[in-house]
């Protein structure tokens, strides 16, 4: 990995983002298509603006696992993917958020749901709240806001979405606050709750998921 892309690895917890300028899309390994890296949206909701790189993760791993290293990759023990039976009264395109259990449950309906593993908010970032889906990008591009460049000054004033972008391959903005759901080129940190709010998947998981949700699609958080 390279100096800027083990700075950026190095400082987990990606979820106060601010989204740059549009660059040219890098290839998107999902599909076969270049990704669009449109841009949008800076919160002016008055939620809290919280640090997207979060402390917790164990020195050991720190800069270990890019999401670029199929090496890396084969260490990390993958939370499956599946349909599972689901009794929640909530109609199917809705995503809800167990931060307890650590699973982002998409309903499909008829007593159904495809259960997805995720990381959460750390202690002192953990929300709960009805929301929706406003907005989605793919390989979105990141641009720290200045009071992140004043705590860390050694990071990128921006960073092209791509493997090695916190935000990973997919991200799904929630109403108009600071919370996503994405990808991570971190997936040692799914199942853990390492983030300052944002809601992170695998790339795969979240192209899959981004690939059946609308824009608009209810969000719960609980």
């Amino acid at each position: 990995m390279n100096t800027l892309a083990s700075v950026v690895a190095g400082a987990v917890g990606m979820c106060v983002l601010a989204v740059g300028s549009a660059h040219a899309a890098p290839y998107d390994p999902f599909s076969s298509e270049y990704a669009d890296l449109d841009t949008e949206q800076s919160s002016q909701s008055g939620w809290p603006v919280y640090d997207p790189y979060g402390s917790q993760r164990s020195s050991s791993a720190q800069g270990s696992y890019g999401y670029g290293s199929a090496g890396a990759q084969a260490q990390v023990e993958r939370i499956p993917r599946e349909v599972v039976g689901y009794n929640g009264r909530y109609a199917p395109g809705t995503i809800v958020v167990s931060t307890a259990e650590r699973r982002l449950y998409l309903v499909l309906g008829n007593g159904q749901a495809l259960r997805y593993g995720v990381g959460v908010g750390r202690p002192g970032f953990t929300w709960s709240g009805v929301n929706k889906i406003t907005a989605k990008r793919e390989w979105p591009s990141w641009t720290p806001p200045a009071a992140m460049i004043a705590r860390r000054p050694d990071l990128p004033r921006y960073m092209a979405g791509g493997v090695e972008n916190p935000l990973g391959a997919r991200a799904m903005y929630i109403g108009s606050s600071e919370y996503r759901i994405h990808g991570s080129n971190e997936p040692d940190t799914i199942g853990q709750a390492v983030s300052s709010g944002c809601i992170r998947m695998t790339n795969e998981d979240v192209t899959d998921l981004y690939s059946r949700v609308k824009v608009g699609a209810t969000v719960i958080v609980n």
